[in-house]
């Protein structure tokens, strides 16, 4: 299994528009950072956790040229904006596999019903075949995927778990039975917004506590603001067995 960090910023990205803060002039690409969303490769098929607004971009960057399914963790805009983008692999491939709770549907009906309503379809437009999950395990062409349910203050999301790599993002709260899903993973991958606490992200404090409680082999952090600092001045700081994602970022497990 392989992942491509395609984005490891928060909303609004890295460098902010319009900021003069010191790590959004900096000329480290580490520091530049598109919104989050990660790319799994496994026995020939192509998954996405989450389609925001630098989709285009991450998709060309990469050299993505096939797209089997994508994964939502919840509805805000820098995790979901960048759908109707999926149009040349539409074209391509036919109607794409989307997969997400009830309530990221309903939302993604409202803010592209073009795309999702199949009564008098707009021509050009892609097409999804629409997957509602709960909190149970479902399947992709015989990968399991485990939903890992949290709170992002007081929206529901889902993070995910394939095997031994686990994906959680905009996370605040976790309850025990949750955590418990993710014995044994190999490789977490957590946000932590930055250094001072937040009413609905993990900052850096929780982030690690988060970590030394699951206890994987490696951990990395993504869904990083510009506040938190220079990346090669946090990763210095770290422990041993957790790394600050970057964009392109490629990891085999």
């Amino acid at each position: 299994m392989q992942i491509t960090f395609l984005g490891t910023g928060t909303s609004q990205g890295i460098p902010v528009i319009g900021s003069e803060h010191p790590v959004c002039l900096s000329t480290d690409l580490k520091d530049k950072r598109l919104r989050v969303s990660v790319l799994i490769e496994w026995e020939g098929s192509t998954i996405l956790i989450d389609c925001g607004p630098d989709f285009r971009t991450q998709m060309l960057t990469n050299k993505v040229v096939k797209l089997d399914a994508i994964l939502f963790t919840h509805e805000h805009n820098d995790h979901t904006a960048g759908l109707d983008d999926i149009r040349p692999f539409f074209f391509k491939q036919g109607d794409i596999p989307i997969f997400a709770h009830s309530r990221v549907l309903n939302n993604l009906h409202k803010r592209f019903e073009y795309i999702l309503n199949e009564n008098d379809k707009y021509p050009g437009a892609p097409s999804v075949q629409i997957n509602e999950i709960e909190n149970k395990v479902f399947y992709f062409k015989k990968l399991p995927i485990i939903p890992i349910n949290a709170m992002h203050n007081r929206l529901q999301v889902f993070g995910y778990r394939l095997n031994d790599f686990a994906y959680l993002t905009d996370v605040k709260t976790i309850e025990p039975e949750e955590i418990e899903k993710l014995e044994g993973v190999k490789v977490l991958v957590i946000n932590a917004l930055r250094k001072e606490p937040h009413h609905s992200h993990f900052n850096l404090d929780e982030a690690l506590a988060f970590i030394a409680e699951v206890n994987p082999e490696q951990a990395y952090l993504t869904h990083i603001s510009h506040l938190f600092g220079f990346h090669e001045e946090i990763q210095a700081t770290l422990p041993k067995n957790v790394f600050l994602a970057y964009d392109n970022l490629k990891i085999t497990i």
